[in-house]
């Protein structure tokens, strides 16, 4: 699977914004997909995924409530953030993974996009 994210930028606190993620190649078989985030000097952090054929989803507990994962026609991923934080800015991932299990572990994805920055000012 191929991953393209975009959709990053500046906004300032309490605003919004909405990631993307475009999915091509081998997509049959994904089981979950994934948003991760990293920031200099700090590991990958789990956000937010998405069961590929149930739908179900899972969230990190600092983003519960205003940030919303979906996906459409098993091709695109999104991620809708609302009410940014300062504490938000970081480089945003998506990321797919094609065995069942854990969910919020980086590691255990198989494939990863390019990131795309987000900043937020306060």
């Amino acid at each position: 699977v191929q991953l393209q994210a975009s959709g990053g930028g500046l906004v300032q606190a309490g605003g919004s914004l909405r990631l993307s993620c475009a999915a091509s190649g081998r997509t049959f078989g994904t089981y979950y997909m994934g948003w991760f985030r990293q920031t200099p000097g700090k590991e990958r952090e789990f956000v937010t995924a998405i069961n590929w054929n149930s739908g179900s989803t899972y969230y990190a507990d600092s983003v519960k409530g205003r940030f919303i994962i979906s996906r459409d026609n098993f091709k695109m991923v999104y991620l809708q953030m609302n009410s940014l934080k300062p504490e938000d800015t970081a480089v945003y991932y998506c990321a797919a993974k094609r065995a069942s299990g854990s969910y919020y572990q980086p590691s255990l994805y198989d494939s990863w996009g390019q990131g795309t920055q987000v900043t937020v000012s306060s």
